[in-house]
């Protein structure tokens, strides 16, 4: 049985923007800039060029067996590695993860600590670099459908097992069951045992210029476990990782070990990983200040200056590739709603003035979002205007599309899921009040994220939702064909045009071509608009000067192999 969230009414947005400043305690926008001379900023920067990486990974990156060697620049000494892990890293989520199995994890927490149990075919490093992993080689066939995997000799998962061909053969029709969120993501590709236990052959229906970038997110189980269902693996998780799980203890923490038989003597490099799912932003600095925490994410600007004269911690600052929005639902809740008229939600994306948001909540850290495709992602087009805040406008729009009176409209947003955005969805909602469309039941409905996400995938949600979205590709492809296609499972809008454009993005091979597709699709998505585009953030974290090799980035990514620290 489900139980629903808290009511929340609405709050004029003067009064709710007020109230926010005031909770902010004046911060300093000067001081707010100085954490970007942290080395994190070029940990995002990638994202923009790591497109080309991927069409021509096929013969070039299949050769490159000795870019695996150290896996994104690690500095190990022989001694080190000889020593093994060693050490205890504390860390912070913000949210309570859903799920820590590939087709399940949510979102980007869930998949951070997910991404630390299982390893795929592939790794993507920090500098945004493809290299092998659980394969040490691969070719791609001249018409680009066949890709020849060879894996590893030696491998084993954390219940002792060796991996084989049969294992990804599994672990994908797992995957498939229709009752994952993710299971879409497992049929982009078909596939087979080649001419030996050790050689994968994934046969796509059309070239996929990305699939050795998305392989990473595609983690791999043992036969055995697969064998014993998806409850099983639910519970016991086994990976081939460099951690695997100790214990979980939901809404506590998840306590990680290190994979003793891990494939690459280098790694992990500490020997036990904690991680603390916490929501409020204000327990996460407190916990890295008292040493509890060795690295505290998604901190705001206002809050996060207190580390800045904190002993012992630094405090990091970096764009993320991620778009926040208010998502319209056409598939479900959303249909005969007036938010199906293309006029009235423009008039929304009018009514709301962001940039007080991002200036009130964010100490005008975050930029404008136009679109699901960023200015560092392929294909942005620099033409592309953005959304004015102009209520009159929008009242002029909804008088148009026959709604001159406004409306009603159910709304909900997830509770600590993201920073300040519960205050982010009661702003927008007072700015909608404002050209009278009003929020249904009462105000904006938050609940629980592991539950607001259960019922976004099983699309339960009401036709207004706040949600966000990254992307680990430098391109937006992945972000898309999750937001806006029916079948994803956290999807809420679909048209036909927006569907063939991405279908045609994710199947084109030349980065030019498909480069002006994304910029169709951007100027088709702004007049079109399935959300109200909100913002793109600028991230803070706060990390223990004890952890060395932490590498943050763009899609807010933990790659906690190559994290150790002093005791």
């Amino acid at each position: 049985m489900r139980t629903r969230g808290r009511m929340v009414r609405a709050l004029a947005p003067i009064v709710a923007l007020a109230v926010i400043a005031a909770a902010c305690g004046g911060s300093d926008d000067d001081a707010a800039d100085e954490p970007a001379a942290a080395s994190t900023d070029d940990g995002g920067s990638d994202d923009g060029g790591a497109d080309e990486g991927s069409s021509d990974a096929g013969g070039d990156d299949g050769a490159a067996d000795d870019a695996g060697s150290d896996d994104g620049g690690s500095d190990a000494g022989a001694d080190e590695a000889a020593a093994g892990p060693s050490g205890h890293l504390k860390i912070s989520v913000a949210t309570f993860p859903n799920s820590l199995i590939p087709p399940n994890a949510a979102e980007r927490n869930a998949i951070n600590v997910m991404q630390q149990i299982f390893d795929g075919l592939t790794h993507v490093t920090p500098d945004g670099e493809i290299v092998p992993a659980l394969a040490e080689s691969w070719t791609i066939s001249d018409d680009g459908l066949v890709y020849t995997f060879q894996l590893r000799d030696g491998v084993t998962f954390h219940d002792g097992t060796a991996l084989d061909c049969q294992d990804v053969i599994d672990t994908y029709t797992i995957a498939r069951d229709p009752v994952n969120a993710y299971a879409y993501v497992y049929e982009t590709a078909e596939p087979s045992c080649g001419s030996s236990d050790l050689e994968v052959i994934l046969t796509t229906e059309a070239p996929d210029p990305l699939l050795l970038r998305r392989l990473m997110e595609i983690g791999i189980t043992s036969s055995e476990q697969a064998a014993q269902g998806l409850a099983a693996w639910e519970e016991q998780m086994i990976g081939a990782g460099p951690f695997k799980v100790v214990e979980w203890v939901k809404g506590e923490r998840i306590e990680l070990a290190a994979h003793d038989g891990y494939w690459d003597p280098q790694f992990p490099k500490v020997a036990q990983v904690t991680v603390y799912p916490m929501e409020e932003e204000s327990t996460r600095i407190a916990a890295v200040q008292t040493g509890e925490l060795d690295i505290a994410n998604r901190l705001s600007a206002d809050q996060a200056q207190v580390l800045n004269t904190t002993d012992g911690v630094s405090l990091l600052s970096y764009p993320t590739d991620r778009v926040y929005y208010i998502a319209f639902n056409n598939l479900t809740s959303g249909i005969g709603e007036p938010t199906e008229d293309v006029k009235v939600r423009q008039a929304m994306n009018m009514a709301v003035d962001r940039q007080a948001i991002i200036d009130a909540l964010f100490a005008g850290n975050a930029q404008l979002s136009n679109g699901l495709i960023t200015n560092g992602n392929l294909g942005w087009d620099s033409s592309v205007g953005f959304y004015d805040y102009d209520p009159d406008a929008a009242k002029a729009l909804l008088a148009e599309a026959g709604y001159a009176d406004g409306f009603e409209i159910g709304m909900a947003c997830p509770n600590g899921a993201y920073t300040n955005f519960e205050q982010v969805c009661q702003a927008v909602a007072g700015y909608l009040a404002d050209v009278g469309i009003t929020m249904a039941n009462g105000g904006i409905e938050f609940m629980e994220s592991g539950q607001y996400w259960e019922l976004e995938a099983e699309k339960q949600l009401p036709p207004l939702f706040g949600d966000a979205w990254s992307t680990n590709l430098g391109e937006a492809v992945n972000r898309l064909q999750g937001a806006v296609i029916a079948d994803a499972s956290y999807a809420a809008w679909a048209e036909p045009t927006i569907t063939e454009l991405i279908d045609e993005i994710a199947t084109t091979v030349d980065t030019d071509e498909r480069a002006a597709l994304y910029g169709e699709l951007h100027r088709y998505m702004f007049e079109n608009p399935p959300f109200i585009y909100l913002y793109e953030p600028q991230t803070f974290e706060g990390v223990n000067d004890r952890v060395s090799g932490y590498r943050p980035n763009a899609a807010e990514t933990y790659h906690l192999k190559y994290v150790s620290v002093s005791e």
